[in-house]
């Protein structure tokens, strides 16, 4: 959903046509009142309907205002609803408790401390000032609230390796003989990326080992996710003529 309103915000920005956007909207995110959505002609309609005729009101509602859409870059907005719906499934499912609240916390406490570094790495040389980066971090995680506090300081990628391997779960992370931070993985270094979904498909994995619970619905759809990451790359390499990459290639999941 979070999605799908993003995307419609961002073809209302630059005055396209909202109704052909509804096309490429993900299906798991399309909602009853989302064609309401295409009647707005300006961010600030678009803002009155999204707190009226959506569920994501809320997340709007306490997170930004009109003039955010207009003036925010739409990766701050979208990260910011992203940071409001964390830490709302967190407070749900720690009041749902045993063996579902169990999974699901630290499931959602990897993707929160995910989500940290990611902004953190990605805030480098941009306009971004310190403190509105922080802001963007889910008040969530192993991470939260002392390397919150490292990460926003942070401004260069060393800083962040320093700060991050404290926690022994996330140190094998930045091993730099296996890790690189950008670019396409060989059989010699695996992404930072690569390395977040390794540890998501573990963590996903773990909650069938477990009875009578709800993470396992989770857990499943985001491990077809990572099927679906599989059988792109595999597309990709096939339509770049790299055939060789697959045979060196071993599926997360």
């Amino acid at each position: 959903m979070i999605d799908n309103v993003i995307l419609l915000i961002t073809g209302t920005l630059h005055e396209r046509d909202t109704h052909e956007l509804l096309e490429r909207c993900h299906p798991l995110g399309v909602f009853d009142s989302m064609p309401a959505l295409c009647v707005a002609t300006n961010v600030a309609e678009l803002y009155d309907t999204v707190l009226v005729e959506t569920p994501l009101a809320p997340y709007f509602k306490n997170c930004l205002s009109a003039n955010d859409l207009d003036e925010l870059n739409i990766e701050i907005i979208r990260n910011t609803l992203y940071k409001a719906y964390l830490e709302d499934f967190y407070r749900y499912c720690k009041r749902i408790g045993g063996a579902t609240g169990q999974m699901m916390s630290e499931i959602l406490e990897f993707e929160a401390d995910r989500r940290t570094i990611n902004i953190t790495i990605n805030s480098f040389g941009t306009e971004l000032s310190r403190d509105d980066r922080a802001k963007l971090f889910p008040s969530l995680g192993r991470l939260y609230p002392d390397g919150h506090a490292k990460l926003a300081r942070a401004d260069e990628l060393e800083h962040v390796k320093n700060v991050v391997e404290v926690w022994v779960e996330y140190r094998p992370f930045f091993d730099n003989s296996l890790t690189s931070f950008g670019g396409a993985a060989t059989s010699e270094a695996k992404t930072l990326d690569d390395r977040f979904f390794e540890h998501e498909v573990h963590l996903n994995k773990l909650t069938f080992q477990q009875h009578f619970h709800y993470a396992i619905f989770y857990a499943f759809l985001k491990l077809k996710e990572q099927e679906i990451r599989n059988i792109v790359w595999i597309a990709e390499c096939i339509g770049q003529g790299q055939k060789e990459r697959i045979s060196n290639y071993i599926p997360i999941f």
